[in-house]
């Protein structure tokens, strides 16, 4: 699998501006708005789903305890709220087929001679 550098929310602005003509303020403010419309929905209590790409939702956590692996001490971590994110099925079979397309591309050649 080629590149492991993260995109960042700049990178994002730059490929969409260069791909719909609008200025990179413009898609900044769109970016920043679809982002902050998400964290609403999920601030609401809501699932926030985005058909063939994925769910984002809250995920309860209880209160469990640990060991600090430096101390060996046992310490207790509070319980909490994260957001997850689930991929949805159409997401998974696209990137599953690129990435096969990719690998059998990238396959020596058997040579029968």
């Amino acid at each position: 699998m080629a590149g492991k550098a993260n995109i960042t929310k700049k990178d994002i602005v730059e490929d969409i501006a260069l791909r719909t003509g609008l200025t990179q303020v413009q898609t900044k403010t769109i970016v920043e708005s679809f982002l902050d419309t998400l964290v609403n929905g999920l601030l609401q209590g809501n699932n926030v789903e985005i058909r063939g790409f994925g769910r984002f939702k809250l995920k309860e956590r209880k209160e469990r305890t640990a060991r600090n692996p430096r101390t060996g001490e046992s310490v207790t971590i509070n319980a909490g709220t994260k957001p997850v994110f689930e991929a949805s099925k159409d997401l998974i079979k696209s990137l599953n087929d690129v990435l096969e397309a990719a690998e059998k591309a990238a396959a020596p050649v058997k040579n029968d001679a």
